[in-house]
């Protein structure tokens, strides 16, 4: 006689609703801090820096989606090494000091140097949660649990700008 083993988890999204819940609303809020972002900033450009709306946003957006990228390529990776939740936390604590610096930003280059630590958060957050969602989900459901993240990440984007 075969025995499931005591640390066996069970697959699918209703299997796992609390978590699975968490993780959606924990990528609702990364979507919201970048919904943020991309409300206020065009105006500090303008008002602040004396900047065009083109220049500002080739420079903050260009600096956001290269690192964005990058941070998207190494957090499977990494989530694979080190485990999904520390590289979660890591994300997010580099995300921490965005508001502040663009809060006390002297120049446009801060705004451009916060959006580096942003797209890192990003890309660290926004993906672990992906992954950790599929894993929660199983092979069956993940198409849903990427169309769940994504409705709740772009939604947040929405909401708060």
């Amino acid at each position: 006689m075969t025995t499931a083993p005591v640390n066996a988890t069970a697959l699918g999204i209703r299997a796992n609703l609390a978590q699975f819940t968490l993780l959606v609303a924990v990528n609702a809020l990364v979507g919201g801090m970048l919904g943020q972002e991309r409300t206020v900033l065009p105006l500090l450009a303008e008002q602040t820096f004396h900047l065009t709306a083109y220049t500002a946003s080739l420079t903050y957006i260009l600096a956001f989606g290269i690192t964005k990228a990058a941070a998207n390529y190494f957090a499977g990776t990494w989530s694979d090494r080190y485990g999904r939740k520390p590289v979660l936390v890591a994300g997010w604590l580099i995300g921490l000091p965005v508001p502040l610096i663009i809060i006390w930003a002297p120049s446009w280059n801060w705004i451009v140097a916060a959006n580096v630590l942003l797209g890192t958060n990003q890309g660290l957050t926004w993906s672990v949660t992906v992954i950790m969602k599929i894993d929660l989900a199983g092979p069956q459901r993940r198409g849903l649990a990427m169309g769940l993240n994504e409705a709740a990440g772009y939604l947040a984007v929405a909401a708060t700008a």
